[in-house]
């Protein structure tokens, strides 16, 4: 497992950080419920029905990010069969989420626009009734000329001049109302899909259904995201836990980049003479010298803790110390040193 190569260096993440993962976590999860509950509970106004569907909805939530969970566990053991598996579950259930997340996105965007859209029409309502009295006051002035040239101003054009007065006032008090409604407010979301449609040169509905499916899409990548990094450092804890009996860091692992050792200051000649008597000793020699030390017992598990080796290195190493005679097997298949 790669964790050993970092084992010296990294350590399991802190409460502020499992925090901050958790809730982030949580609140996608949450959010990516919330969607598709407004999509299945959509399908049927019965009450028995919308319960069936909500419930189906949860179920289908949770088991797509427990399926992304179980993917990680099995990658991390090399079950990339069992992976696969787990994959092709988490993608189905995904799909199904992004669905639900888009018709829930796309229903509050249509809400938005459809307050905007009633707004919009009583003015244009408003703006009707204005032009249509403006015609009627032309043809009236119209009717007026026609008067004049026959010399009935007395009794054609007065009354058409009072008509227009009653029409003006009318005309005015449409004005006024018109004036006097809510101003047409335009949420940030109704922007940001205008200057889409402006920007790439297509429709308002194309540039909303494509920042839906891209909103839809992101909220599944990061609540998978975050659940990686739980399964991952849930992992690593684990394998931490098992291993914090090792009190040295072999010469192989690789250091991170940046990395400073800290030392106590110790003296050169000394320093040099350790290094050298310890570069000089074998693997077999360095194992009997810890059992000698009583750092470790004579058991395979604890040899393969103590200089991080595989299960198929510490048969090999044993077989090797038996036949080198610094090793022997009791009737209980316990080993022990040769004095």
């Amino acid at each position: 497992m790669h964790y050993k190569n970092m084992l010296g260096y990294r350590y399991p993440k802190g409460p502020f950080a499992m925090f901050s993962v958790y809730t982030f976590t949580g609140a996608a999860v949450v959010t990516s419920t919330v969607f598709s509950l407004l999509l299945f509970l959509s399908i049927d106004d019965n009450t028995m029905m919308k319960v069936l569907f909500g419930t189906l909805a949860i179920i289908f939530e949770a088991g797509k990010f427990y399926a992304w969970y179980e993917f990680g566990e099995r990658r991390a053991h090399k079950n990339y069969t069992g992976a696969m598996t787990a994959l092709v579950f988490y993608l189905v259930l995904a799909a199904i989420s992004i669905g639900g997340s888009i018709g829930g996105i796309n229903s509050a965007t249509n809400k938005a626009q459809g307050v905007i859209s009633i707004q919009e029409a009583k003015v244009a309502a408003y703006d009707r009734q204005i032009a249509s009295i403006e015609k009627q006051i032309e043809l009236n002035n119209l009717a007026a000329e026609k008067y004049i040239e026959m010399e009935r101003i007395a009794t054609g054009v007065t009354r058409i001049q009072q008509q227009n007065n009653k029409l003006r006032e009318e005309q005015i008090k449409l004005a006024t109302e018109r004036d006097s409604l809510p101003p047409v407010t335009q949420g940030s979301a109704i922007g940001l899909i205008d200057s889409l449609a402006d920007a790439f040169s297509v429709s308002q509905q194309a540039a909303q259904f494509g920042l839906v499916v891209f909103l839809s899409i992101l909220l599944d990548l990061f609540a998978a995201f975050f659940v990686g990094v739980i399964g991952e450092e849930l992992r690593f804890r684990r394998f931490y836990q098992h291993h914090t009996e090792i009190d040295i860091t072999p010469e192989d692992v690789s250091k991170p980049v940046g990395y400073l050792e800290h030392k106590p200051a110790l003296d050169e000649s000394f320093t040099a003479d350790a290094a050298s008597a310890e570069e000089a000793l074998s693997l077999e020699d360095k194992v009997k010298k810890a059992v000698q030390d009583g750092v470790i017992t004579c058991s395979k598990k604890a040899v393969g803790k103590h200089f991080l080796l595989s299960t198929d290195d510490v048969d090999a190493l044993f077989e090797q110390m038996m036949l080198g005679g610094l090793i022997a097997k009791k009737a209980n298949n316990h080993y022990y040193l040769v004095a």
